[in-house]
Protein backbone atom coordinates (compact mmCIF):
# COMPACT_ATOMS: atom_id res chain seq x y z
CA UNK A 1 0.00 0.00 0.00
CA UNK A 2 1.34 3.35 -1.00
CA UNK A 3 1.57 6.70 1.32
CA UNK A 4 2.40 10.03 0.77
CA UNK A 5 4.95 11.63 2.45
CA UNK A 6 4.96 15.45 2.94
CA UNK A 7 8.22 17.09 1.95
CA UNK A 8 8.39 20.98 2.94
CA UNK A 9 11.50 23.02 1.26
CA UNK A 10 12.11 26.42 1.94
CA UNK A 11 10.73 27.06 -2.12
CA UNK A 12 7.61 25.07 -1.13
CA UNK A 13 5.25 21.78 -0.56
CA UNK A 14 6.54 18.49 -2.39
CA UNK A 15 4.21 15.58 -2.19
CA UNK A 16 5.83 11.57 -2.48
CA UNK A 17 3.95 8.39 -2.91
CA UNK A 18 6.11 5.67 -1.65
CA UNK A 19 7.01 2.29 -3.40
CA UNK A 20 6.09 0.46 -0.39
CA UNK A 21 6.01 -3.18 -1.82
CA UNK A 22 8.86 -2.26 -4.62
CA UNK A 23 10.85 -1.11 -1.17
CA UNK A 24 9.41 -1.91 1.86
CA UNK A 25 12.74 -1.85 3.77
CA UNK A 26 13.64 1.91 2.30
CA UNK A 27 9.82 3.45 2.74
CA UNK A 28 10.23 2.14 6.13
CA UNK A 29 13.25 3.87 6.73
CA UNK A 30 12.71 7.23 4.87
CA UNK A 31 9.07 7.42 6.78
CA UNK A 32 10.83 6.43 10.55
CA UNK A 33 13.88 9.37 10.09
CA UNK A 34 11.11 11.99 8.62
CA UNK A 35 8.40 11.60 11.17
CA UNK A 36 11.48 11.86 14.00
CA UNK A 37 11.99 15.03 12.83
CA UNK A 38 15.84 13.68 11.19
CA UNK A 39 16.07 15.39 7.98
CA UNK A 40 13.79 19.04 9.57
CA UNK A 41 16.83 21.42 8.98
CA UNK A 42 19.08 19.85 6.36
CA UNK A 43 20.09 21.32 3.24
CA UNK A 44 19.75 20.29 0.02
CA UNK A 45 23.73 19.79 -0.40
CA UNK A 46 24.43 18.80 -4.24
CA UNK A 47 21.75 19.86 -7.09
CA UNK A 48 22.48 19.25 -10.46
CA UNK A 49 20.96 21.15 -12.98
CA UNK A 50 19.05 18.41 -15.99
CA UNK A 51 20.30 15.53 -13.06
CA UNK A 52 19.40 14.91 -9.62
CA UNK A 53 18.73 17.03 -5.82
CA UNK A 54 20.25 15.23 -3.40
CA UNK A 55 19.78 15.79 0.49
CA UNK A 56 19.25 14.11 3.87
CA UNK A 57 23.26 14.38 5.21
CA UNK A 58 22.96 15.39 8.63
CA UNK A 59 26.29 16.89 8.06
CA UNK A 60 25.58 18.93 4.90
CA UNK A 61 28.66 17.62 2.99
CA UNK A 62 27.18 14.07 1.52
CA UNK A 63 29.47 12.12 3.94
CA UNK A 64 26.80 11.71 6.90
CA UNK A 65 23.87 9.72 7.81
CA UNK A 66 21.98 8.32 10.36
CA UNK A 67 22.29 6.26 13.44
CA UNK A 68 20.61 3.91 11.68
CA UNK A 69 22.50 0.68 10.25
CA UNK A 70 22.91 0.70 6.52
CA UNK A 71 19.85 -0.95 4.67
CA UNK A 72 20.48 -3.82 2.21
CA UNK A 73 19.68 -2.36 -1.71
CA UNK A 74 15.89 -3.24 -3.06
CA UNK A 75 16.64 -2.89 -6.73
CA UNK A 76 13.70 -2.56 -8.65
CA UNK A 77 12.42 -2.25 -12.08
CA UNK A 78 11.17 1.44 -11.65
CA UNK A 79 12.69 4.26 -13.93
CA UNK A 80 14.83 6.64 -12.60
CA UNK A 81 12.33 9.15 -14.92
CA UNK A 82 11.83 13.05 -12.98
CA UNK A 83 10.70 13.15 -9.94
CA UNK A 84 11.66 9.68 -9.25
CA UNK A 85 13.29 9.47 -5.37
CA UNK A 86 16.00 6.92 -5.34
CA UNK A 87 18.40 5.86 -2.03
CA UNK A 88 21.92 7.44 -2.50
CA UNK A 89 24.80 5.33 -1.82
CA UNK A 90 27.95 4.95 -1.12
CA UNK A 91 30.44 1.64 -3.76
CA UNK A 92 28.80 -0.35 -1.76
CA UNK A 93 24.68 -1.69 -3.11
CA UNK A 94 24.44 -2.22 0.43
CA UNK A 95 25.38 1.36 2.00
CA UNK A 96 22.14 3.31 2.13
CA UNK A 97 21.65 4.87 4.88
CA UNK A 98 19.25 8.12 5.36
CA UNK A 99 20.37 10.30 2.22
CA UNK A 100 18.19 10.51 -1.00
CA UNK A 101 18.10 12.11 -4.11
CA UNK A 102 15.05 13.46 -6.77
CA UNK A 103 15.14 13.12 -10.26
CA UNK A 104 15.08 16.58 -11.72
CA UNK A 105 15.42 14.05 -15.36
CA UNK A 106 15.87 11.24 -16.84
CA UNK A 107 18.40 9.32 -15.25
CA UNK A 108 17.69 5.79 -16.74
CA UNK A 109 21.22 4.89 -16.12
CA UNK A 110 20.59 4.73 -12.56
CA UNK A 111 18.30 2.16 -13.28
CA UNK A 112 18.67 -1.17 -10.88
CA UNK A 113 21.64 0.11 -8.97
CA UNK A 114 19.87 2.57 -7.15
CA UNK A 115 16.98 1.48 -4.57
CA UNK A 116 13.60 3.70 -6.01
CA UNK A 117 11.77 4.17 -3.18
CA UNK A 118 9.16 6.79 -4.17
CA UNK A 119 7.97 9.80 -7.00
CA UNK A 120 6.67 12.89 -6.69
CA UNK A 121 3.11 13.71 -6.86
CA UNK A 122 3.02 17.42 -6.45
CA UNK A 123 4.90 20.25 -6.18
CA UNK A 124 7.92 19.45 -8.81
CA UNK A 125 8.65 22.92 -9.58
CA UNK A 126 9.46 23.44 -5.62
CA UNK A 127 12.50 21.24 -6.18
CA UNK A 128 13.05 22.39 -9.90
CA UNK A 129 13.67 25.96 -7.87
CA UNK A 130 16.27 24.34 -5.16
CA UNK A 131 19.60 26.45 -5.65
CA UNK A 132 22.03 24.58 -7.82
CA UNK A 133 25.36 23.77 -6.96
CA UNK A 134 28.13 20.96 -5.59
CA UNK A 135 27.32 22.17 -2.67
CA UNK A 136 25.50 25.51 -3.86
CA UNK A 137 26.01 28.68 -2.24
CA UNK A 138 23.44 29.35 -0.62
CA UNK A 139 21.70 25.60 -0.38
CA UNK A 140 17.65 25.09 -0.36
CA UNK A 141 16.71 23.59 2.61
CA UNK A 142 13.76 21.32 4.37
CA UNK A 143 11.90 22.66 6.53
CA UNK A 144 9.55 19.77 7.58
CA UNK A 145 9.78 16.07 6.17
CA UNK A 146 6.84 13.90 7.87
CA UNK A 147 3.90 11.33 7.13
CA UNK A 148 0.88 12.94 5.43
CA UNK A 149 -1.76 13.33 8.44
Amino acid sequence: MSEKLILELDTGVVTIETFSEQAPNHVARIKKLADSGFYDGLKLHRVIDGFMAQMGCPKGTGTGGSEEPNLAAEFNDINHARGVCSMARAQSPDSANSQFFICLDDASFLDTQYTVWGKVVEGMEHVDAAQKGEPPASPTKIVTFKSEA
